[in-house]
């Protein structure tokens, strides 16, 4: 009787803590639902741009691979500007500059560009998108670190990370029906309008824990006593911390972080792949219409939603139940990254519905995968919570220079994408060596000579 009574004391006792850090996920799930909404405007638009600027799948390549390039190449400045001026400023002001810049990509149509020139400039709007998104992903750990409890990160990290699977849920049925009756300019003016409307809402809702009047007392303890870190702000504040290339240096010389950094490396090929060509190959590999690719590409992001959550709350009950947070997050990476890898065998299938099964099984595995920011979160050294998350994206997003530009090169040479796939799945094998043969135990890591925090690991 005592054990049933015990859990329903605890639950009820959660249910008095205060829900406030719930509202702040859900404000950063929507921000991210349209970041990568914004990223896969130019997968559903592809085939209209290939068809109306004259451009070859080598020219496409190229410019998908231009958002990866500047937002790797942003990482660390955007971690840096995360740890020097605070979530709440720059991430506002990289949702406004990146939704500004997805409109502009539908003016190229309009001002009549075609060929080279269209490519070029193409290239360089991608370029200054993915620089300005650079900063997303680290503020969204920062967020997940600073607002919850290490027993919730799991589920917390989940849910902004699976925003990916349902950004294409939402907009790609509707992408696919402004490109069909309206032009594919119409992608980019949409959503661009879109998150400019978000940004009004970013400024005016979201604050700091320590500044935020809707948080109680009572919620704000519950969060510090589970290890948030929750005092991050305050002590940016306070210390206003500096680069010091010798602290950040030792973000390169962990053996468990460089296993961290690999995997997400691997399961940003798999990202990279299903936001960029993933719609084309429906189209171009298995003869579906526009409208078709965009329903159908909903179907595996349903599964991948639904994978990435159940990885979060998968490893915070195993934590819950005393398992050490390194097996409790490595266990659904594993599992997750191994069915990930079957997706090779759409290459063996004739039948539409069967590929679709398959896409969908191994996005959900991609989904079950996605708990590198979780673990990113439970050991990113406290005083550089912002530049680890952008050392670890902007490795990550190396994916995302490589995957598009070799899957080009494949569809071009061959005519064909079973090379491509082939590709793609050897990234699930690949993460699943890094976390089993080179990763030691999840720990918070502590870097020599930072200025000691408030914060509880």
């Amino acid at each position: 009787m005592t054990s049933k009574i015990a859990p329903l004391a605890i639950a009820l006792e959660k249910a008095h803590v205060g829900r406030r850090r719930f509202v702040i996920l859900a404000m950063i799930f929507i921000v991210t639902v349209l970041n990568y909404a914004d990223r896969a405007t130019m997968s559903i638009a592809g085939t209209g741009v290939i068809k109306d600027l004259g451009l070859d799948p080598m020219m496409l390549g190229m410019i998908f691979s231009a958002f990866a390039w500047a937002y790797a190449l942003g990482q660390i400045p955007g971690g840096w500007l995360l740890d020097k001026f605070g979530a709440r400023r720059v991430y506002g002001c990289s949702l406004f500059l990146w939704s500004l810049i997805t409109m502009m990509q539908g003016t190229v149509g309009w001002i009549g560009l075609v060929g080279s020139s269209a490519a070029i400039t193409l290239f360089g709007m991608r370029f200054m998108l993915g620089l300005v998104e650079s900063p997303a992903f680290p503020a969204n750990n920062r967020i997940v670190s600073c607002w919850f409890p290490t027993s919730e990160r799991g589920t917390a990290s989940a849910l902004f990370n699976s925003a990916q699977y349902m950004a294409v849920v939402v907009f790609a049925p509707l992408m696919a029906w402004l490109t069909h009756s309206w032009g594919w300019e119409h992608v980019f003016i949409w959503m661009g309008g879109l998150g400019l409307v978000a940004t009004v809402f970013w400024f005016a809702l979201y604050h700091e824990p320590h500044s935020d009047p809707r948080l109680t007392e009572t919620e704000l303890q519950y969060m510090r006593d589970g290890g948030a870190l929750v005092d991050l702000e305050v002590t940016r504040k306070a210390t206003k911390p500096k680069l010091k290339m010798k602290e950040v240096a030792q973000l390169f010389n962990n053996r468990t972080l460089w296993a961290i950094y690999l995997g997400q490396y691997c399961i940003t090929a798999l990202t990279y792949f299903f936001i960029t060509w993933f719609p084309i190959y429906l189209i171009q590999g298995r003869g579906m219409t526009i409208m078709q690719a965009g329903w159908v590409a909903a179907m595996p992001a349903i599964c991948g939603f639904s994978g990435g959550v159940l990885g979060g709350v998968v490893s915070d009950y195993l934590i819950r139940r005393g398992v050490h947070p390194s097996r409790a997050r490595k266990t659904p990476f594993i599992i997750g990254m191994a069915l990930a890898s079957s997706l090779v065998s759409a290459n063996y299938v004739d039948a539409n519905w069967m590929v679709i099964a398959l896409m969908a099984l191994a996005f959900f595995g991609k989904g079950l995968a996605a708990v590198g920011w979780a673990v990113l979160s439970d050991t990113a050294p406290k005083s550089m919570v912002g530049l680890s998350g952008g050392v670890f994206n902007g490795i990550g997003n190396v994916a995302g220079i490589i995957t598009p530009v070799v899957i080009g090169y494949f569809v071009a040479t061959t005519g064909s994408f079973d090379s491509a796939l082939w590709f793609v799945a050897a990234h699930g094998l690949l993460g699943i060596f890094g976390y089993v043969v080179l990763a030691g135990r999840f720990e918070r890591v502590v870097i020599e000579g930072a200025v000691p925090s408030r914060e509880a690991s």
